[in-house]
């Protein structure tokens, strides 16, 4: 028989919309199987969990991170994003191995867990070491794979593709990238455009992050970077952007036509000092817009919170209107629109038969008091320290301070010193 695990006078945030109801919710294996006021005809129950008015909502969709990167915390800050990529960090990055990867997601997935984050879009090295870790540990990743003249060919690309998006109830994920326009040549180009065609995967990668790479594009191509992508028909099947900070009016309209998705990511972009994005500007638009933490090199945390207050609050800023974007589409942009960038369509709100990925908030905390605005108080008061509980997959991964893993954080936080030690020193 199934797990019942019952989550007993909650107030449900279910982000459908914006109305919040007093209620119960119940969790039949990986799924959510009732949610009301009536729990008692489904007794007996393996767990009955006391909400007491705390927040459940779905958990946060960080649609942009390279979390292995944590290994670079603290010791690549305070440069711009060239020299930080070109003399701090691809230098550090050829020493990674397998093993890194393995050891420095876990130490990145603790953080994801404690701050309410339940799916990652993982782009970053060796990303079959992050499926097998990400399985191993029990949280929900979408890998972007991408071409490699050494190791992997478009069909090997495609076969991933179908391997990991057709096996059933897996934890992971796989579309089709590659870093940037600026990183890649006229060989990956053709080569992942192969793979596009046979695979039909949405694409993804960074475009527009500074105003150098979109200069050097033009200088190179003639055109900035998000049209030469288009042009190539890397587009074809939809995806979407990550930073998108300096689009011109011809490349939003080249996003609405192509119906991409935007992914921001205002922390890591204020640190670099490239910019911020006129997510204002997209949202009028009618853009489907996400949020992403980038990775804790760049950030240096991985907190959707911090995500949702400076998406918010640097756009009043910088359009000068307090007003620009109303709270509910920020929470949406850090879950349900996360949620769609990732194609995981189904852990993207709390309803019956959706995937039981799901968070709790304390509503008693001091910040969260007083509770004139649920939504307003998440965006603009709440920090991750209110993540009382975090379930993937209907499995409660963290509560009240706790892992519940197959290996301690003592353990994982050693193990990641292991090759902390050996890439920094």
């Amino acid at each position: 028989m199934p797990n019942k695990i019952l989550f007993k006078n909650a107030k449900i945030l279910s982000m459908k919309s914006a109305d919040i109801q007093d209620g119960d919710l119940l969790v039949v294996g990986n799924r959510i199987a009732y949610i009301g006021k009536d729990s008692k005809q489904y007794a007996p129950f393996n767990r009955i969990i006391e909400c007491d008015g705390n927040l459940l909502m779905p958990g946060f969709k960080n649609a942009h991170a390279h979390s292995a990167m944590v290994f670079l915390r603290s010791k690549a800050d305070d440069v711009a994003l060239q020299d930080w990529l070109f003399n701090v960090v691809f230098p550090k990055e050829e020493r990674l191995i397998i093993d890194d990867i393995v050891n420095l997601n876990k130490l990145a997935y603790l953080e994801y867990l404690s701050s309410g984050i339940t799916a990652v879009f993982e782009h970053y090295y060796y990303p079959l070491a992050s499926a097998e870790t990400a399985e191993n540990f029990g949280i929900r990743i979408v890998l972007l794979g991408a071409y490699n003249a050494k190791t992997l060919a478009p069909s090997q690309l495609n076969e991933l593709y179908n391997y990991f998006n057709n096996k059933k109830d897996s934890m992971v994920s796989y579309m089709i990238g590659f870093h940037a326009e600026y990183t890649s040549n006229e060989d990956c180009f053709i080569k992942t455009k192969e793979a596009l065609s046979l695979s039909h995967s949405p694409f993804f990668t960074h475009v527009a992050e500074t105003e150098q790479e979109v200069n050097d594009c033009i200088k190179r191509y003639n055109m900035p970077p998000l049209k030469l992508l288009v042009t190539l028909g890397l587009y074809d099947n939809g995806g979407g952007l990550y930073h998108a900070i300096y689009l011109n009016d011809e490349e939003i309209e080249l996003v609405k036509k192509h119906k991409l998705f935007i992914v921001s990511c205002p922390a890591s972009n204020a640190k670099l000092a490239s910019g911020i994005a006129p997510l204002t500007k997209y949202f009028k638009a009618g853009i489907n817009i996400a949020l992403g933490t980038d990775g804790p090199a760049s950030n240096n945390s991985l907190d959707m919170f911090k995500e949702m207050y400076l998406a918010a609050v640097l756009q009043k800023l910088i359009n000068k209107d307090p007003i620009a974007i109303p709270p509910f589409e920020i929470l949406k942009m850090a879950t349900v629109n996360g949620a769609k960038a990732m194609n995981l369509h189904e852990a993207d709100i709390l309803a019956v038969d959706k995937l039981a990925d799901l968070i709790m908030i304390d509503m008693h905390a001091p910040n969260m008091q007083p509770n004139h605005d649920i939504i307003a108080n998440l965006v603009y008061a709440a920090n991750k320290g209110n993540v009382l509980l975090t379930m993937i997959n209907g499995n409660i991964l963290y509560e009240n301070g706790e892992y519940f893993l197959s290996e301690s954080k003592e353990d994982i936080v050693k193990n990641s010193y292991v090759s902390i030690k050996r890439l920094t020193e």
